[in-house]
């Protein structure tokens, strides 16, 4: 188990923007050799945007981008003729493949806060997709086949448990709330990477949120 909290986050975005990130892998100007990816996973992002702020149109290729919002709406818009709103509860995955162009932007009234994680493919190439699941529930895990993964998400009540995924690789990701993996307590923005993951449990201290990627493969 290798945790990482939030503090060591790598900081980015453009806060004059209104654009604040904070990235768990090597990303853009924090180049870190070590911290290239960890299974399928090359990128975990806790995005905040202030109301009017956003990414303006911007390219992707050989990537499953999956994203979770947090509290807010994320207006995306994509090459490909998509335009959705997502919100708290909803899972989105664009699937860049050979190449898609997409808008990220808060056109909402308040603050919007979301995690963005990026898949490597087991293959590249091929045509750009997109999928959305409103409000998906604990019980139905959500499939990445490109990238051999399976995101879980677990919502648990101070004192729950639950079980954490076995796996040759599994991520973990704390939304929200305080939670005890491993005998370790995590808060909000901390995360574990677990190597060969077996009958491990997670259970909350506070109500808690949290993501799990179950891969196949690093």
């Amino acid at each position: 188990m290798d945790v990482r909290r939030a503090a060591q986050r790598y900081p980015g975005g453009d806060p004059a923007t209104g654009i604040e990130s904070r990235h768990a892998f090597s990303f853009g100007p924090h180049y870190d050799p070590g911290n290239l990816r960890f299974g399928a996973v090359i990128a975990c992002n806790e995005e905040r945007l202030a109301p009017g702020a956003g990414f303006d149109e911007h390219p992707h290729s050989h990537t499953e981008i999956v994203t979770w919002v947090v509290e807010g709406e994320l207006t995306h818009r994509d090459s490909a003729g998509n335009e959705t709103v997502v919100r708290h509860g909803d899972v989105q995955r664009l699937s860049a493949a050979g190449g898609v162009r997409h808008v990220e932007r808060n056109d909402g009234p308040g603050p919007l806060t979301f995690v963005q994680m990026w898949l490597a493919p087991v293959q590249p190439g091929g045509e750009p997709s997109y999928d959305i699941v409103r409000g998906i529930a604990d019980s139905t895990p959500y499939a990445v086949p490109e990238s051999g993964a399976m995101l879980h998400v677990r919502r648990l009540g101070a004192g729950e448990r639950t079980a954490v995924p076995d796996g040759a690789y599994v991520y973990v990701h704390v939304v929200r709330g305080d939670v005890r993996l491993g005998g370790e307590e995590l808060g909000p923005g901390d995360s574990v990477r677990i190597t060969g993951a077996k009958d491990l449990e997670a259970s909350g201290i506070t109500d808690v949120e949290l993501l799990l990627w179950e891969m196949t493969a690093g």
